[in-house]
C-alpha cells in the first residue's frame, strides 16, 4: 500500500485506502475482456455498458487502478489529439470543422460524466496558455502555429493571441512576449478521475480484477498467473506498457515523462503568478513542458523524459538530482520567485508513443481485437475519445466517432506503422532529444550569435520532422 501511495502526488492525495480488489481466480467467460484499468480501459467499459448494459465485461489490471499513466500524468484534459493537423489535412473544410468540434468537445463530455456519476476530481475548465517568454524564437514559432490553426478554419474563439498585458492578466511569467490561449482544456486531479471511473464501472456491473497481471493474450483468450478469461472481444488498453504484450510493442513505444510538485504556496505567491481559473500552461520549447495550479495551491510542472534501449520500461521513478534540477530550472525561469521553493513530490510514468506521432483506433473483427493508443502524452482527454470510439466500433455502429481519420477501421494490427528495429530507434530518438536540448541551451542564452541560433533551430526542426 505505501508503494502505491508514493506513485505520484495525485495518488498520495487520495483519501481512500488503496486496498486491491480481488485477483482473478479460475476461469471466466465474458463478452469483452479489457487489459488494463487505466483511462482507456475504464472509458471503454463505461461507454459499452451505457450503450449495451447486457454485455458481460471484465477488466484485468496488473497492479491497481491508476498504477500506470492514468495516476501519474500532469492533469491536462485536452480537447485535441496529437497530430490532429496532419490527420485532418485531407478532409474537406466542413469535415475538418466537424472533427475539430468533436475534439474540442472532449472536456465538456467528461464534465457531463463527472456530474452524472458523482465523480469529484477537481475539474476546472480554465483553458490552456502556451507562453513565449524564455527567448524570442518561441514567439515566432507560436505566431506561426496560430496562423496555421486559423488557416484550418479555426477562429479567435478557439485559439487567440495574447499580448504581454493580456497574458499577464492570466499568468505572470518573467520576460513574457505573448502567447496563445485556447479554452478547450481543463485541469483535473488524475488519480481521483481514474479511481472514480473504476468505482463507476463496477456499479454498472463490470468485473474488475486487480493484481491480475496478464502473462499471455491471444484472440479470444487472456491468461494470468491465477486464471483465464475467454472473450468475444479483447481490448489491450495498456498504452506505455505495450512492450509487455507482444506484438504491441512494435507499435507503441514507452517514453517517460517526469514531474515535480511544490509544497502548497501561499495566496500572496499566487497573486504574483496568477492562474486563478485553473488554467494549464506551457512554455513553448520543443522539450514539451506542462504545468498547472492544483486545487490545493501547489505548482505541478513536468517535462518529457527519455526512451530506454529496446523499449524497456522504467520501473523506478525516484527522480535523480539532474532530473529534478532540470524541471526546477525550467519553471524557475518562468517564475523566479519559485527558484528556491520546496518540492514535496517528484514522479514520472511510461506513456505510449506511436510511430509518426499519430494515435490509432481500430478493430480486427476476424480476431476480436479492439485497440486505441499511442496518445503521445496527451491521453487524459484522448482516452475518453478512444473509449467512446472503441465502444461504437465493437458494437458495429457507424458514427462521427468511427469516421475519423485516426480510426483505421476493420483489419489486422499489421496496418499500424511499426517502429524501426533497434538500435535505430534508440539512436534516432536520442539524437532528436539531444538536438532539442542543444537548441534550448543556445536560444536561452541571449549572447548566442545569430548564426548559431539559426543553425540550432534548423537542426532541431529537421530532427523533429523525422519523427513524423
Amino acid at each position: 500500500m505505501p508503494a502505491w501511495q508514493s506513485i505520484s502526488l495525485w495518488m498520495d492525495q487520495l483519501d481512500e485506502p488503496l486496498t486491491p480488489r480481488p485477483a482473478l481466480g479460475g476461469s471466466l467467460e465474458v463478452d469483452v475482456a479489457i487489459i488494463g484499468a487505466g483511462y482507456t480501459g475504464l472509458w471503454t467499459a463505461y461507454y459499452l455498458k451505457r450503450e449495451a448494459p447486457e454485455l458481460r465485461i471484465a477488466i484485468l489490471e496488473a497492479e491497481i487502478a491508476g498504477f500506470g499513466a492514468s495516476g501519474r500524468n500532469g492533469g491536462w484534459l485536452m480537447g485535441n489529439l496529437l497530430g490532429e493537423d496532419r490527420a485532418l489535412a485531407k478532409l474537406s473544410r466542413e469535415e475538418r470543422r466537424a472533427s475539430f468540434d468533436l475534439l474540442h468537445g472532449i472536456p465538456d463530455e467528461v464534465a457531463e460524466v463527472l456530474q452524472r456519476e458523482g465523480i469529484d476530481c477537481d475539474y476546472r475548465k480554465g483553458g490552456v496558455l502556451y507562453c513565449a517568454a524564455r527567448y524570442p524564437e518561441q514567439e515566432v514559432r507560436l505566431r506561426q502555429q496560430l496562423r496555421d490553426l486559423h488557416a484550418e478554419g479555426l477562429g479567435e474563439d478557439d485559439y487567440r493571441w495574447l499580448t504581454p498585458p493580456e497574458l499577464g492578466r492570466q499568468i505572470r511569467v518573467a520576460g513574457a512576449l505573448g502567447g496563445i490561449f485556447t479554452p478547450h482544456c481543463a485541469t483535473i486531479q488524475p488519480a481521483r478521475l481514474v479511481r472514480g471511473l473504476a468505482r463507476t464501472v463496477e456499479r454498472m456491473g463490470v468485473q474488475l480484477f486487480e493484481q491480475s497481471r496478464v502473462t499471455d493474450w491471444q484472440p479470444g483468450r487472456i491468461t494470468t498467473l491465477q486464471g483465464e478469461v475467454k472473450a468475444h472481444w479483447v481490448v489491450p488498453a495498456i498504452e506505455g506498457y505495450a512492450a509487455a504484450l507482444p506484438p504491441l510493442g512494435r507499435y507503441q513505444l514507452p517514453v517517460q515523462s517526469l514531474l515535480v510538485g511544490t509544497e502548497p504556496l501561499p495566496e500572496s505567491t499566487w497573486a504574483e503568478i496568477g492562474l486563478e481559473q485553473g488554467q494549464a500552461f506551457s512554455e513553448n520549447s520543443r522539450q514539451v513542458t506542462y504545468g498547472q495550479r492544483t486545487a490545493d495551491n501547489r505548482l505541478v510542472f513536468g517535462a518529457r523524459g527519455g526512451y530506454r534501449f529496446g523499449g524497456k520500461l522504467r520501473e523506478n521513478f525516484q527522480l535523480d538530482d539532474d532530473e529534478i534540477a532540470l524541471r526546477r530550472y525550467l519553471f524557475g525561469e518562468l517564475f523566479p520567485m519559485l527558484r528556491n521553493v520546496r518540492l514535496t513530490h517528484s514522479w514520472g510514468g511510461n506513456l505510449g508513443m506511436a510511430r509518426r506521432f499519430q494515435p490509432h483506433m481500430l478493430v480486427d473483427r476476424a480476431s476480436g481485437i479492439a485497440l486505441s493508443g499511442g496518445y503521445g502524452g496527451e491521453g487524459v482527454g484522448a482516452t475518453n475519445l478512444g473509449g467512446r470510439t472503441l465502444a461504437d466500433l465493437i458494437l458495429g455502429r457507424e458514427t462521427l466517432l468511427t469516421r475519423q481519420p485516426w480510426v483505421l477501421g476493420d483489419g489486422p494490427l499489421t496496418r499500424l506503422s511499426a517502429w524501426e528495429p533497434e538500435p535505430c530507434r534508440w539512436l534516432g530518438y536520442n539524437a532528436i532529444i539531444r538536438s532539442f536540448v542543444h537548441e534550448d541551451r543556445v536560444l536561452a542564452n541571449p549572447q548566442s550569435a545569430p548564426w548559431r541560433r539559426a543553425l540550432a533551430s534548423r537542426l532541431a526542426g529537421f530532427m523533429e520532422s523525422l519523427m513524423r
